[in-house]
């Protein structure tokens, strides 16, 4: 059993604008019943709306995002600075889930900084189960880097037995793996994933413009731009596979994001992705409380 839902990432600026409550009214609208909170000051009129999302809207609160410590400018609670505030947040709003969203920079200097982030992050997790929450890390592709032919994934998991997975099938394919058989590999352990498509887009008129005015270093960057986020559906992805070997790995979430919109609004984003998503046969997975599975 899962249920579809939507990074709150993408929601940022409508949060600053309009509030939390009024955001996921229009996510819930659209037909959303599930979101991840990420680069959202967890403010008390944040968390306070996001509780009366719960009640008015019956939003899932899927998941709460962390960072062992938050970098300099950046929102969010940090397990070193504010851990009795996140358990208090997240029992607030029913959130057994939490999640780091990335690698600290710092820890991807060597493979000695990750696997001490892992230990690290491996005892955050020990400390959250004793508050009935479960730590999750959510990857890149820079986790698909190799050292000593050893993905740097598989020594993170290695390193952090309490802490599970999130997985991104976009960043897996742009790390040049499968994310089928990355999801069968980390079967029991992943509780979320991305639902992010990837799409190679069509070269702009621009570059054509660069190579006829002899800027050839220029044409090559647009040549190797074309690596696009896209809409559930609308990239190469193969979701009608993806999606029951996530529910088949145990995935509880199965989250909506996009990373760049190229020009479109994030709620046309989002309807594209939900329409696809029902179009494969999945709009079951909407429901804020689905009775059925799809199987493997």
């Amino acid at each position: 059993m899962a249920t579809i839902g939507v990074q709150a990432m993408m929601l940022k600026d409508s949060f600053a604008e309009v509030g939390a409550f009024e955001t996921l009214r229009k996510v819930s609208d659209i037909g959303y019943n599930a979101v991840e909170i990420s680069q959202i000051p967890m403010t008390a009129e944040n968390v306070a709306e996001l509780d009366r999302s719960r009640s008015e809207l019956g939003m899932d609160i899927a998941a709460l995002s962390v960072a062992m410590e938050t970098p300099k400018g950046m929102p969010g609670d940090s397990l070193a600075a504010n851990f009795d505030k996140i358990v208090d947040d997240a029992k607030r709003l029913d959130a057994k889930l939490l999640r780091i969203g990335m690698l600290p920079f710092g820890a991807m200097s060597s493979i000695d900084a990750v696997v001490e982030f892992a230990k690290t992050a491996n005892g955050y997790a020990e400390r959250l189960a004793e508050q009935g929450l479960k730590l999750y890390y959510h990857n890149h592709h820079i986790e698909f880097a190799k050292f000593e032919g050893k993905h740097m994934l598989d020594i993170i998991a290695e390193n952090s037995q309490a802490m599970g997975m999130e997985i991104d099938v976009h960043w897996v394919q742009r790390g040049g793996l499968d994310p089928v058989r990355t999801l069968e590999k980390y079967a029991g352990k992943t509780a979320m994933v991305h639902l992010k498509d990837y799409r190679i887009g069509q070269m702009p008129a621009s570059a054509m413009g660069l190579l006829e005015a002899g800027d050839f270093p220029g044409f090559m960057a647009e040549f190797k731009n074309v690596v696009q986020f896209a809409e559930v559906g609308e990239g190469n992805l193969d979701f009608a596979s993806i999606i029951p070997t996530a529910i088949a790995s145990g995935a509880e979430y199965l989250l909506v994001e996009q990373d760049e919109l190229y020009g479109r609004t994030v709620w046309e984003a989002l309807q594209t992705s939900h329409d696809n998503l029902t179009s494969l046969g999945f709009g079951e997975l909407f429901a804020a409380e689905n009775s059925s599975t799809i199987s493997a």
